[in-house]
């Protein structure tokens, strides 16, 4: 089992930024790979990012690619996300997620363990 849990959600202005923080705790995190999904309300849960136990990453290119990045510190059991230049769009519920692969999913139901949620607000 693992367990996450994110942090630092919050209201910001468009343009602005926020550091999205994921704890995990459990098994072994390190051999895990983290995604970051986010939902809005009335839409799909849709992927944004992802990143190996090696640190190779994926992104969202349509939506993130050049204002995201997705980082982790193994030796922490933390996982990020920086998100910069963000967009009212961008509004939504983010969440991480883990599952034991070194590849990117980047489908929701690929995932086996999911923090509760972080509110990120974007205003106009």
């Amino acid at each position: 089992q693992v367990q996450l849990v994110e942090t630092g959600g919050g209201l910001v202005q468009a343009g602005g930024s926020l550091r999205l923080s994921c704890a995990a705790s459990g098994r072994t995190f390190s051999s895990y790979t983290m995604g970051w999904f986010r939902q809005a309300p009335g839409k799909e849960r849709e992927f944004v990012a992802a990143i190996t136990w090696t640190g190779s990453t994926l992104y969202n290119a349509r939506s993130v690619k050049g204002r995201f990045t997705v980082s982790r510190d193994n030796a922490k059991n933390m996982g990020y996300l920086q998100m910069n230049s963000l967009k009212p769009e961008d509004t939504a519920v983010y969440y991480c997620a883990a599952v034991a692969t070194s590849n990117y999913p980047t489908g929701q139901y690929e995932y086996d363990y999911w923090g509760q949620g972080t509110q990120v607000t974007v205003s106009s």
